[in-house]
């Protein structure tokens, strides 16, 4: 009989590497926020440093970071306590960088995290929003060869617009917050947060690293569980309650730069898990298909739990490059009426679901992608070309900056592509109603006031 721990070694290497969920966050979410009242119609914001914030309300940051912890302990399955040795402890004698690491090490994020002043423009506006600003200095990671990210600089005490501050943040934690944070981790603070060591994925590929703080197995069948408590262990629920909480306080204290500016980073997570891949562990296969295929790579035939991953892998991200160069172009041509920017900006379907809650990214967005990951992966694979996505002797992500899918998919079928365009189009439904929804819930744990759903596109 096999034992369950065993059990659970292959299975882990079945656990999906892709971390990255839409691509560049911030695109969609400037389509989602542009007829928001609450955003469109709210007033300009004066820039402020995360380190004048942490100064001014060290006292109730304490308080706040500490009940943070004790909300986890109580309603995150898996959660690691932090260590006490990293508990944010109010200080007025410390220097503005000793403040800063401290409030780094006690939300746990990575020791290098740049939370840089800066905006990253919205692709439909050519407006000039300050002089450009080194990739570097927003990013931990070295540029990539091929990026459409141009970030500007803007300075303290300068006026900026809600939803630049909101949309530029829905991207943040894709610039190396969530990266090299476990015990097996090559980096200085990893070991000491007390994470453990990395669930799933390859401790030497940085992004691999950010993969369960982006991701969310909560709706797998109970077996699977059994075989793999690990996949237990991911956390997108636990930064979303982080910068939640932080951005209702900011708002509660006086300063609305940071209270959008954390709105944005829980929004990121919220957004991740409306991509059935982040949510979903091996879309369309069984549970009894994963178990059976990992059985016969504990017996020594590993060929197709290789090509699983890679298959499972490749689907992901060519559904990611199609949707984000459709968005994109369909951005920056200003074409208002594309179905998938429609669908972002439509809030029809935001008042069809429950109200906000701490744990409504797990209950709600993360059960909805979920329910619909099977149907989407069949979709995926009827719309793509085969050598994508069912062929496991390639590897899209080895040549994805050579790939342009949405030209080639406009070449295709009418019939096999519009499935597909339908599926992006709800799913980036779902993105924009659940972040209006999460904006409304922050906003009213702030005292900020909000606009009742008016139900038009």
């Amino acid at each position: 009989m096999l034992h369950w721990k065993t059990l659970s070694v292959a299975l882990f290497a079945c656990a999906p590497l892709c971390a990255l969920a839409w691509g560049n966050h911030s695109v969609a979410a400037y389509r989602a926020l542009e007829a928001m009242p609450e955003v469109a119609q709210a007033s300009p914001v004066v820039v402020e440093t995360l380190e004048a914030f942490l100064k001014a309300e060290e006292l109730p940051i304490e308080a706040l970071l500490e009940s943070q912890d004790a909300w986890a302990r109580s309603n995150l399955t898996a959660y690691p306590r932090r260590p006490e040795a990293l508990a944010f402890k109010a200080n007025p004698k410390r220097t503005d960088g000793e403040r800063r690491q401290a409030f780094l090490q006690a939300l746990r994020v990575a020791g290098d995290s740049r939370f840089a002043l800066y905006l990253q423009s919205d692709p439909a506006d050519t407006t000039e929003l300050g002089p450009p600003l080194a990739y570097t200095a927003v990013h931990t990671l070295p540029e990539p060869a091929k990026t459409v990210y141009r970030f500007v600089s803007v300075k303290p005490g300068q006026t900026v617009t809600v939803r630049n501050v909101v949309a530029t943040a829905a991207q943040e934690p894709d610039l190396g917050l969530d990266i090299n944070l476990w015990d097996d981790s090559p980096s200085a603070w990893g070991p000491t947060y007390g994470f453990g060591k990395l669930p799933f994925g390859n401790p030497a590929v940085n992004y691999s690293t950010q993969a369960p703080f982006h991701m969310g197995f909560f709706h797998e069948d109970p077996v699977v569980y059994l075989a793999a408590p690990f996949l237990k262990r991911t956390f997108p629920v636990l930064r979303t309650h982080q910068y939640a909480t932080l951005a209702a306080l900011a708002f509660r204290t006086g300063h609305p730069y940071w209270g959008w500016r954390f709105t944005g980073l829980a929004l990121h997570y919220v957004q991740d898990l409306t991509q059935p891949y982040h949510a979903s562990l091996a879309p369309g296969h069984s549970t009894l298909s994963l178990l059976a295929t990992n059985l016969m790579a504990m017996l020594g035939r590993t060929k197709a739990k290789e090509e699983l991953i890679v298959l499972l892998s490749n689907r992901h991200l060519a559904l990611e490059k199609y949707q984000a160069e459709t968005l994109w172009v369909a951005s920056t041509a200003s074409q208002s009426d594309h179905p998938m920017l429609r669908a972002l900006r439509n809030p029809v379907e935001d008042a069809r679901y429950p109200a906000w809650s701490d744990l409504y990214v797990r209950d709600v967005v993360a059960a909805q992608a979920k329910a619909q990951a099977n149907a989407l992966d069949a979709i995926v694979v009827a719309a793509m070309p085969s050598q994508y996505v069912l062929d496991p002797a390639y590897d899209f992500g080895e040549h994805e900056d050579s790939i342009t899918l949405r030209e080639t998919l406009l070449k295709s079928d009418p019939a096999r592509t519009g499935p597909l365009n339908n599926s992006i189009a709800e799913l980036l439904g779902h993105f924009g109603a659940h972040s209006r929804n999460a904006i409304r819930g922050i906003l009213k744990a702030g005292a900020m006031p909000t606009v009742q759903n008016q139900g038009k596109p």
